[in-house]
C-alpha cells in the first residue's frame, strides 16, 4: 500500500488547498463479463468522501451504487483508476493488506446483517476484535450494546432477536472497533419504520463523533438523514445534493428512473 498525503475534494473550487478524504476515488472503472455481454457497473468515477461526515449513495437499480461501495471498501477490485483511504493507496493492495485494513480501519453494515447463528450477541460484537488477535474486553463489547440498546440481550442469539435488533448487533459489531470509515449497504432496508429510525440515529451519531459513513440507501428520508447525497446512474455519478430534505432527494431519484 502506499501512502499519499492529500486528495482534492469532489467539487472544490480550483485554487482550494487539498483536504484529505476519508474515501478518495480517482477514476476507478468496474467491469463484469467481457464482449458485447460485458456491462460497466461503474464508469470512471471521480469522488471524495470528506472526513466526519455522512454521505448517502442513490440511484436507480442497476446504477452501481453497490459496485461502488464494494470498490471503495476494497471488498472488490477496481478494473481503472484509484481507490484511497485516508492517506493509502489501496488500489493494489494485497488480499492481506485489505483483511487488515477491515479488521482495523474499515466497518460493514449490510443488510443482510451477516451474524453468526451460534454465537451470542457479545460474541458476534466482539468477533472483529478477536480476529484481529485482541482479547476484547467484557465492559468494552457490552458497552457498544448498551450504546445501541441492546445491553439486556448480550446473550441472545440472533434467532431470539427481532431484525432491528439483528441490525443494531451489526451495527455495535462495526462500532467496537472505531473504524475511521463505515460502509452501509442498505442498512434500513429490511427494517420497519421505527427500527429503521434507530439504526439511522446511530449511523448520525457516529458521525457526529468524527467517523465517516457511506451509505447505499433506495430510501430518499434515509437519505436525507445524512449530509449529502450522491446520485449515480450507468455507473456515473450525475448529481449531488447537500442538506436536502427527503422530498428533494425523492423528486431527484424520480428524474434519474424516467
Amino acid at each position: 500500500m502506499v501512502p499519499v498525503t492529500t486528495t482534492t475534494l469532489a467539487g472544490a473550487h480550483p485554487g482550494t488547498t487539498p483536504v484529505a478524504a476519508a474515501v478518495a476515488l480517482r477514476g476507478i472503472t468496474r467491469t463484469y463479463g467481457d464482449g458485447p455481454t460485458a456491462v460497466r457497473a461503474v464508469d470512471g468515477v471521480d469522488l471524495a468522501f470528506p472526513r466526519a461526515t455522512w454521505t448517502a449513495v442513490m440511484g436507480p437499480s442497476g446504477s452501481g451504487k453497490s459496485t461502488l461501495l464494494h470498490c471503495a471498501a476494497g471488498l472488490e477490485r477496481v478494473d481503472s483508476g484509484q481507490v484511497l483511504l485516508g492517506d493509502t493507496d489501496i488500489t493494489d493492495a494485497s488480499d492481506d493488506e485489505l483483511a487488515a485494513l477491515r479488521r482495523e480501519r474499515i466497518g460493514f453494515v449490510f443488510q443482510g446483517y451477516h451474524l453468526v447463528g451460534a454465537l451470542t450477541a457479545a460474541q458476534n460484537v466482539a468477533l472483529p476484535l478477536r480476529l484481529a488477535g485482541r482479547r476484547p474486553p467484557r465492559a468494552e463489547v457490552h458497552a457498544a450494546l448498551a450504546m445501541v440498546g441492546l445491553g439486556d440481550r448480550a446473550r441472545h442469539r440472533p434467532r431470539e432477536l427481532s431484525g432491528g435488533q439483528q441490525q443494531r448487533v451489526a451495527i455495535a459489531r462495526a462500532m467496537v472497533t472505531r473504524p475511521e470509515v463505515l460502509f452501509a449497504d442498505e442498512p434500513t432496508g429490511a427494517l420497519d419504520s421505527t427500527s429503521a429510525r434507530t439504526v439511522l440515529d446511530l449511523l448520525g451519531a457516529m458521525a457526529a463523533r468524527g467517523q465517516s459513513i457511506i451509505m447505499v440507501t433506495h430510501d430518499p428520508a434515509a437519505a436525507a438523514r445524512a449530509g449529502a447525497v450522491v446520485f449515480l446512474r450507468d455507473g456515473r455519478v450525475v448529481d449531488r445534493l447537500v442538506g436536502a430534505g427527503a422530498h428533494d432527494v425523492a423528486n431527484r431519484l424520480v428524474g434519474l428512473e424516467r
